[in-house]
Order: C-alpha cells, then sequence, then structure tokens
C-alpha cells in the first residue's frame, strides 16, 4: 500500500482529512479526522450526486461488451473484468471528490492486511455485482454505493444499467425507483416512484434467492417457512424486489462482504422493511475483519422477522468447528 500525504480541509463545517491521492489512486484509504454528520451525508442534494455517480458508472459498464471482454478470477474465484474495473474508477474517483477524507471500501481496491474497525462514516462500493449474471448476458448486474453511519447503512444507492434504472433509499427518509438512463445524471430523472415494502401476505412468502450463491444450508432453512414461491435473482436486485414489494424475504446464512449487501440494506430498510443476522440481531458493518458478515435475513415486513419461531432462527447458526 503506497501512501500519499493527507492535507486537512473542512467540509461541512467539520475537520476531515483531504487524500492527496495519486491518478491510479494508490491512497485507497483515507483516515478522517471527525466523523461526517449524518444530517449533511443523508441530504437530498447528496443523495442526488450518488445517483448521478452511479449511472456515470453503469454507463462504463455497458460500454464494454461482455462477449468480447478478458476476464481472470481473483483469489477466491470470482471473475472480474474491465467493466468493474472501469465502474470502480468511475465511482471511487468521484465519490473521492465528493466526500474528501471519507475512507471507502471497494470490492475492487486493495486494501491493507490490517485495518482498525471503522467506527466513524465510511463508503462501502461494489462497482459490479453480478459479474458471472453480466459475463452470461443477463440484465442481472448492478453498480452499488452505500454510505454507513455508525456501524448502519444510512444511504443507498443501486444501479442497473441493463434495467435503466437506479433504486435509492435514506434510512428514515424513505427510498425511491428512479427511471434513469445509464450516464445521465440525476436530475435527467425521466419517472420517480416512491417505493415501500408490503405487509407479509396471508397466502405464503415470496422470496428471493441467487442465482449463483443459493447453498444448501439457506435452502434448508427456507424450507422451514411458509414459502409460497421464490424468485431466483442476481446481484443486489434481490434487495431491490423487497423494497419494491414484489418479494418478502432474501436469506442468506453463509459469509458475504460488507459491498456486497450495504446498499441494499438500506434501501430496504428505508422503504419500510428490516436487514438482520442470521441470529436476528442488528448487522454491524466496519468491524475490519474482512469486511464480511456470517451471513443475514433481509425481510420487507419487520412482523415477519418477529414472527419467526425461535428454532428457525438456531437452524441458521454456524455450527462449530
Amino acid at each position: 500500500l503506497q501512501q500519499q500525504p493527507c492535507a486537512l480541509t473542512h467540509i461541512n463545517g467539520e475537520l476531515a482529512a483531504f487524500c492527496q491521492a495519486s491518478r491510479e489512486l494508490t491512497l485507497r484509504v483515507c483516515v478522517v479526522v471527525h466523523s461526517f454528520d449524518r444530517t449533511a451525508l443523508t441530504s437530498s442534494k447528496l443523495v442526488d450526486e450518488l445517483t448521478t455517480i452511479v449511472s456515470l458508472a453503469a454507463a462504463a459498464i455497458l460500454a464494454v461488451d461482455p462477449a468480447t471482454v478478458m476476464r481472470r478470477n481473483k483469489p477466491d474465484l470470482s471473475p472480474v473484468t474491465a467493466a468493474d474495473e472501469a465502474s470502480n474508477r468511475e465511482i471511487i474517483e468521484r465519490l473521492s471528490r465528493l466526500l474528501p477524507g471519507m475512507p471507502i471500501i471497494s470490492e475492487e481496491l486493495e486494501r491493507p492486511a490490517s485495518l482498525a474497525p471503522l467506527t466513524a462514516s465510511f463508503g462501502l462500493v461494489d462497482p459490479l455485482d453480478g459479474t458471472r449474471e453480466f459475463l452470461a448476458g443477463r440484465n442481472e448486474f448492478t453498480a452499488n454505493i452505500a454510505l454507513v453511519v455508525d456501524g448502519t447503512p444510512a444511504v443507498g444507492v443501486i444501479a442497473a444499467p441493463a434495467l435503466g434504472s437506479v433504486w435509492r433509499g435514506v434510512v428514515g427518509r424513505g427510498a425511491e425507483r428512479v427511471r434513469l438512463p445509464p450516464g445521465a445524471r440525476a436530475e435527467e430523472a425521466r419517472e420517480v416512484v416512491a417505493i415501500h415494502t408490503r405487509p407479509q401476505p396471508a397466502d405464503g412468502l415470496v422470496a428471493t434467492v441467487s442465482r449463483s450463491h443459493f447453498d444448501e444450508r439457506t435452502a434448508a432453512w427456507l424450507a422451514r417457512l411458509p414459502i409460497e414461491a421464490q424468485i431466483a435473482c442476481g446481484s443486489s436486485l434481490k434487495f431491490c424486489q423487497i423494497a419494491e414489494g414484489r418479494a418478502d424475504l432474501y436469506a442468506r446464512l453463509a459469509p458475504v462482504h460488507e459491498w456486497d449487501i450495504a446498499a441494499g440494506h438500506a434501501i430496504v430498510t428505508a422503504a419500510g422493511g428490516v436487514v438482520v443476522t442470521p441470529e436476528g440481531k442488528p448487522l454491524v458493518y466496519g468491524s475490519g475483519d474482512g469486511f464480511t458478515v456470517p451471513g443475514f435475513l433481509a425481510f420487507g415486513d419487520p412482523k415477519t422477522a418477529g414472527g419467526i419461531p425461535a428454532h428457525a432462527y438456531q437452524h441458521t447458526r454456524t455450527p462449530a468447528n
């Protein structure tokens, strides 16, 4: 990790460390001197700027032809392409200028071998979630930005490039679906619609499940619940389906990186839902433990979470080694 010097500047009345990073973004994480104010981070103007950033990232992804793009596998065997890298550059460069001094953790940025827990505000970025779907020619891939405050996602923005849509949410203020052509600015939106989760239906739950990562433990847990239908889908679009009221539940009982779920977590919560650990407790982000969580449960209706029998939650616990 090569670090460049940081200079102090005032952002929204607070002292922060402004990163003098090179064009190659050799400085990956900056230390914030004072926490960013929640009010400033959740302002409508800032959310519009984040919307524009994911729109530009969406255009960068679509500029890459999945049929001919070169791909390589990362150490965890997940694929990465020029589309992932182009989206990452677009997001990191613009987000760093928008919120100078804020630590940004991205799937496609190197991280120090040891990073202290982040207890203030920071950004989580997944520049291309659903790379497998992108390469397969499906439209289920997304660009994701989340702002985390005090360990919890407060703002989430998700763009689906192939669908021309953006979902965004601010916890405590609501969520929206925006029809926005990739590359357009937020103010050029063709449609902005408030979205809400739905109450638990009486005739059974609709569960969204991963097209590429549907594991046996999750399948066994869902089998204990009154599931009326399952929707297989790639990427963070599963959270968007819950936020729009088209599904009721999304579970994953296997470790997952925080950048994969933070934006969706914020949007579901902003739309009226809840996202918890497999044991039904609050998820905490920024622990520094590889930026992973042991799994999660996302519910459109918080009453659904409270109505699940205790033995079902016990079934989600990771067995001792």
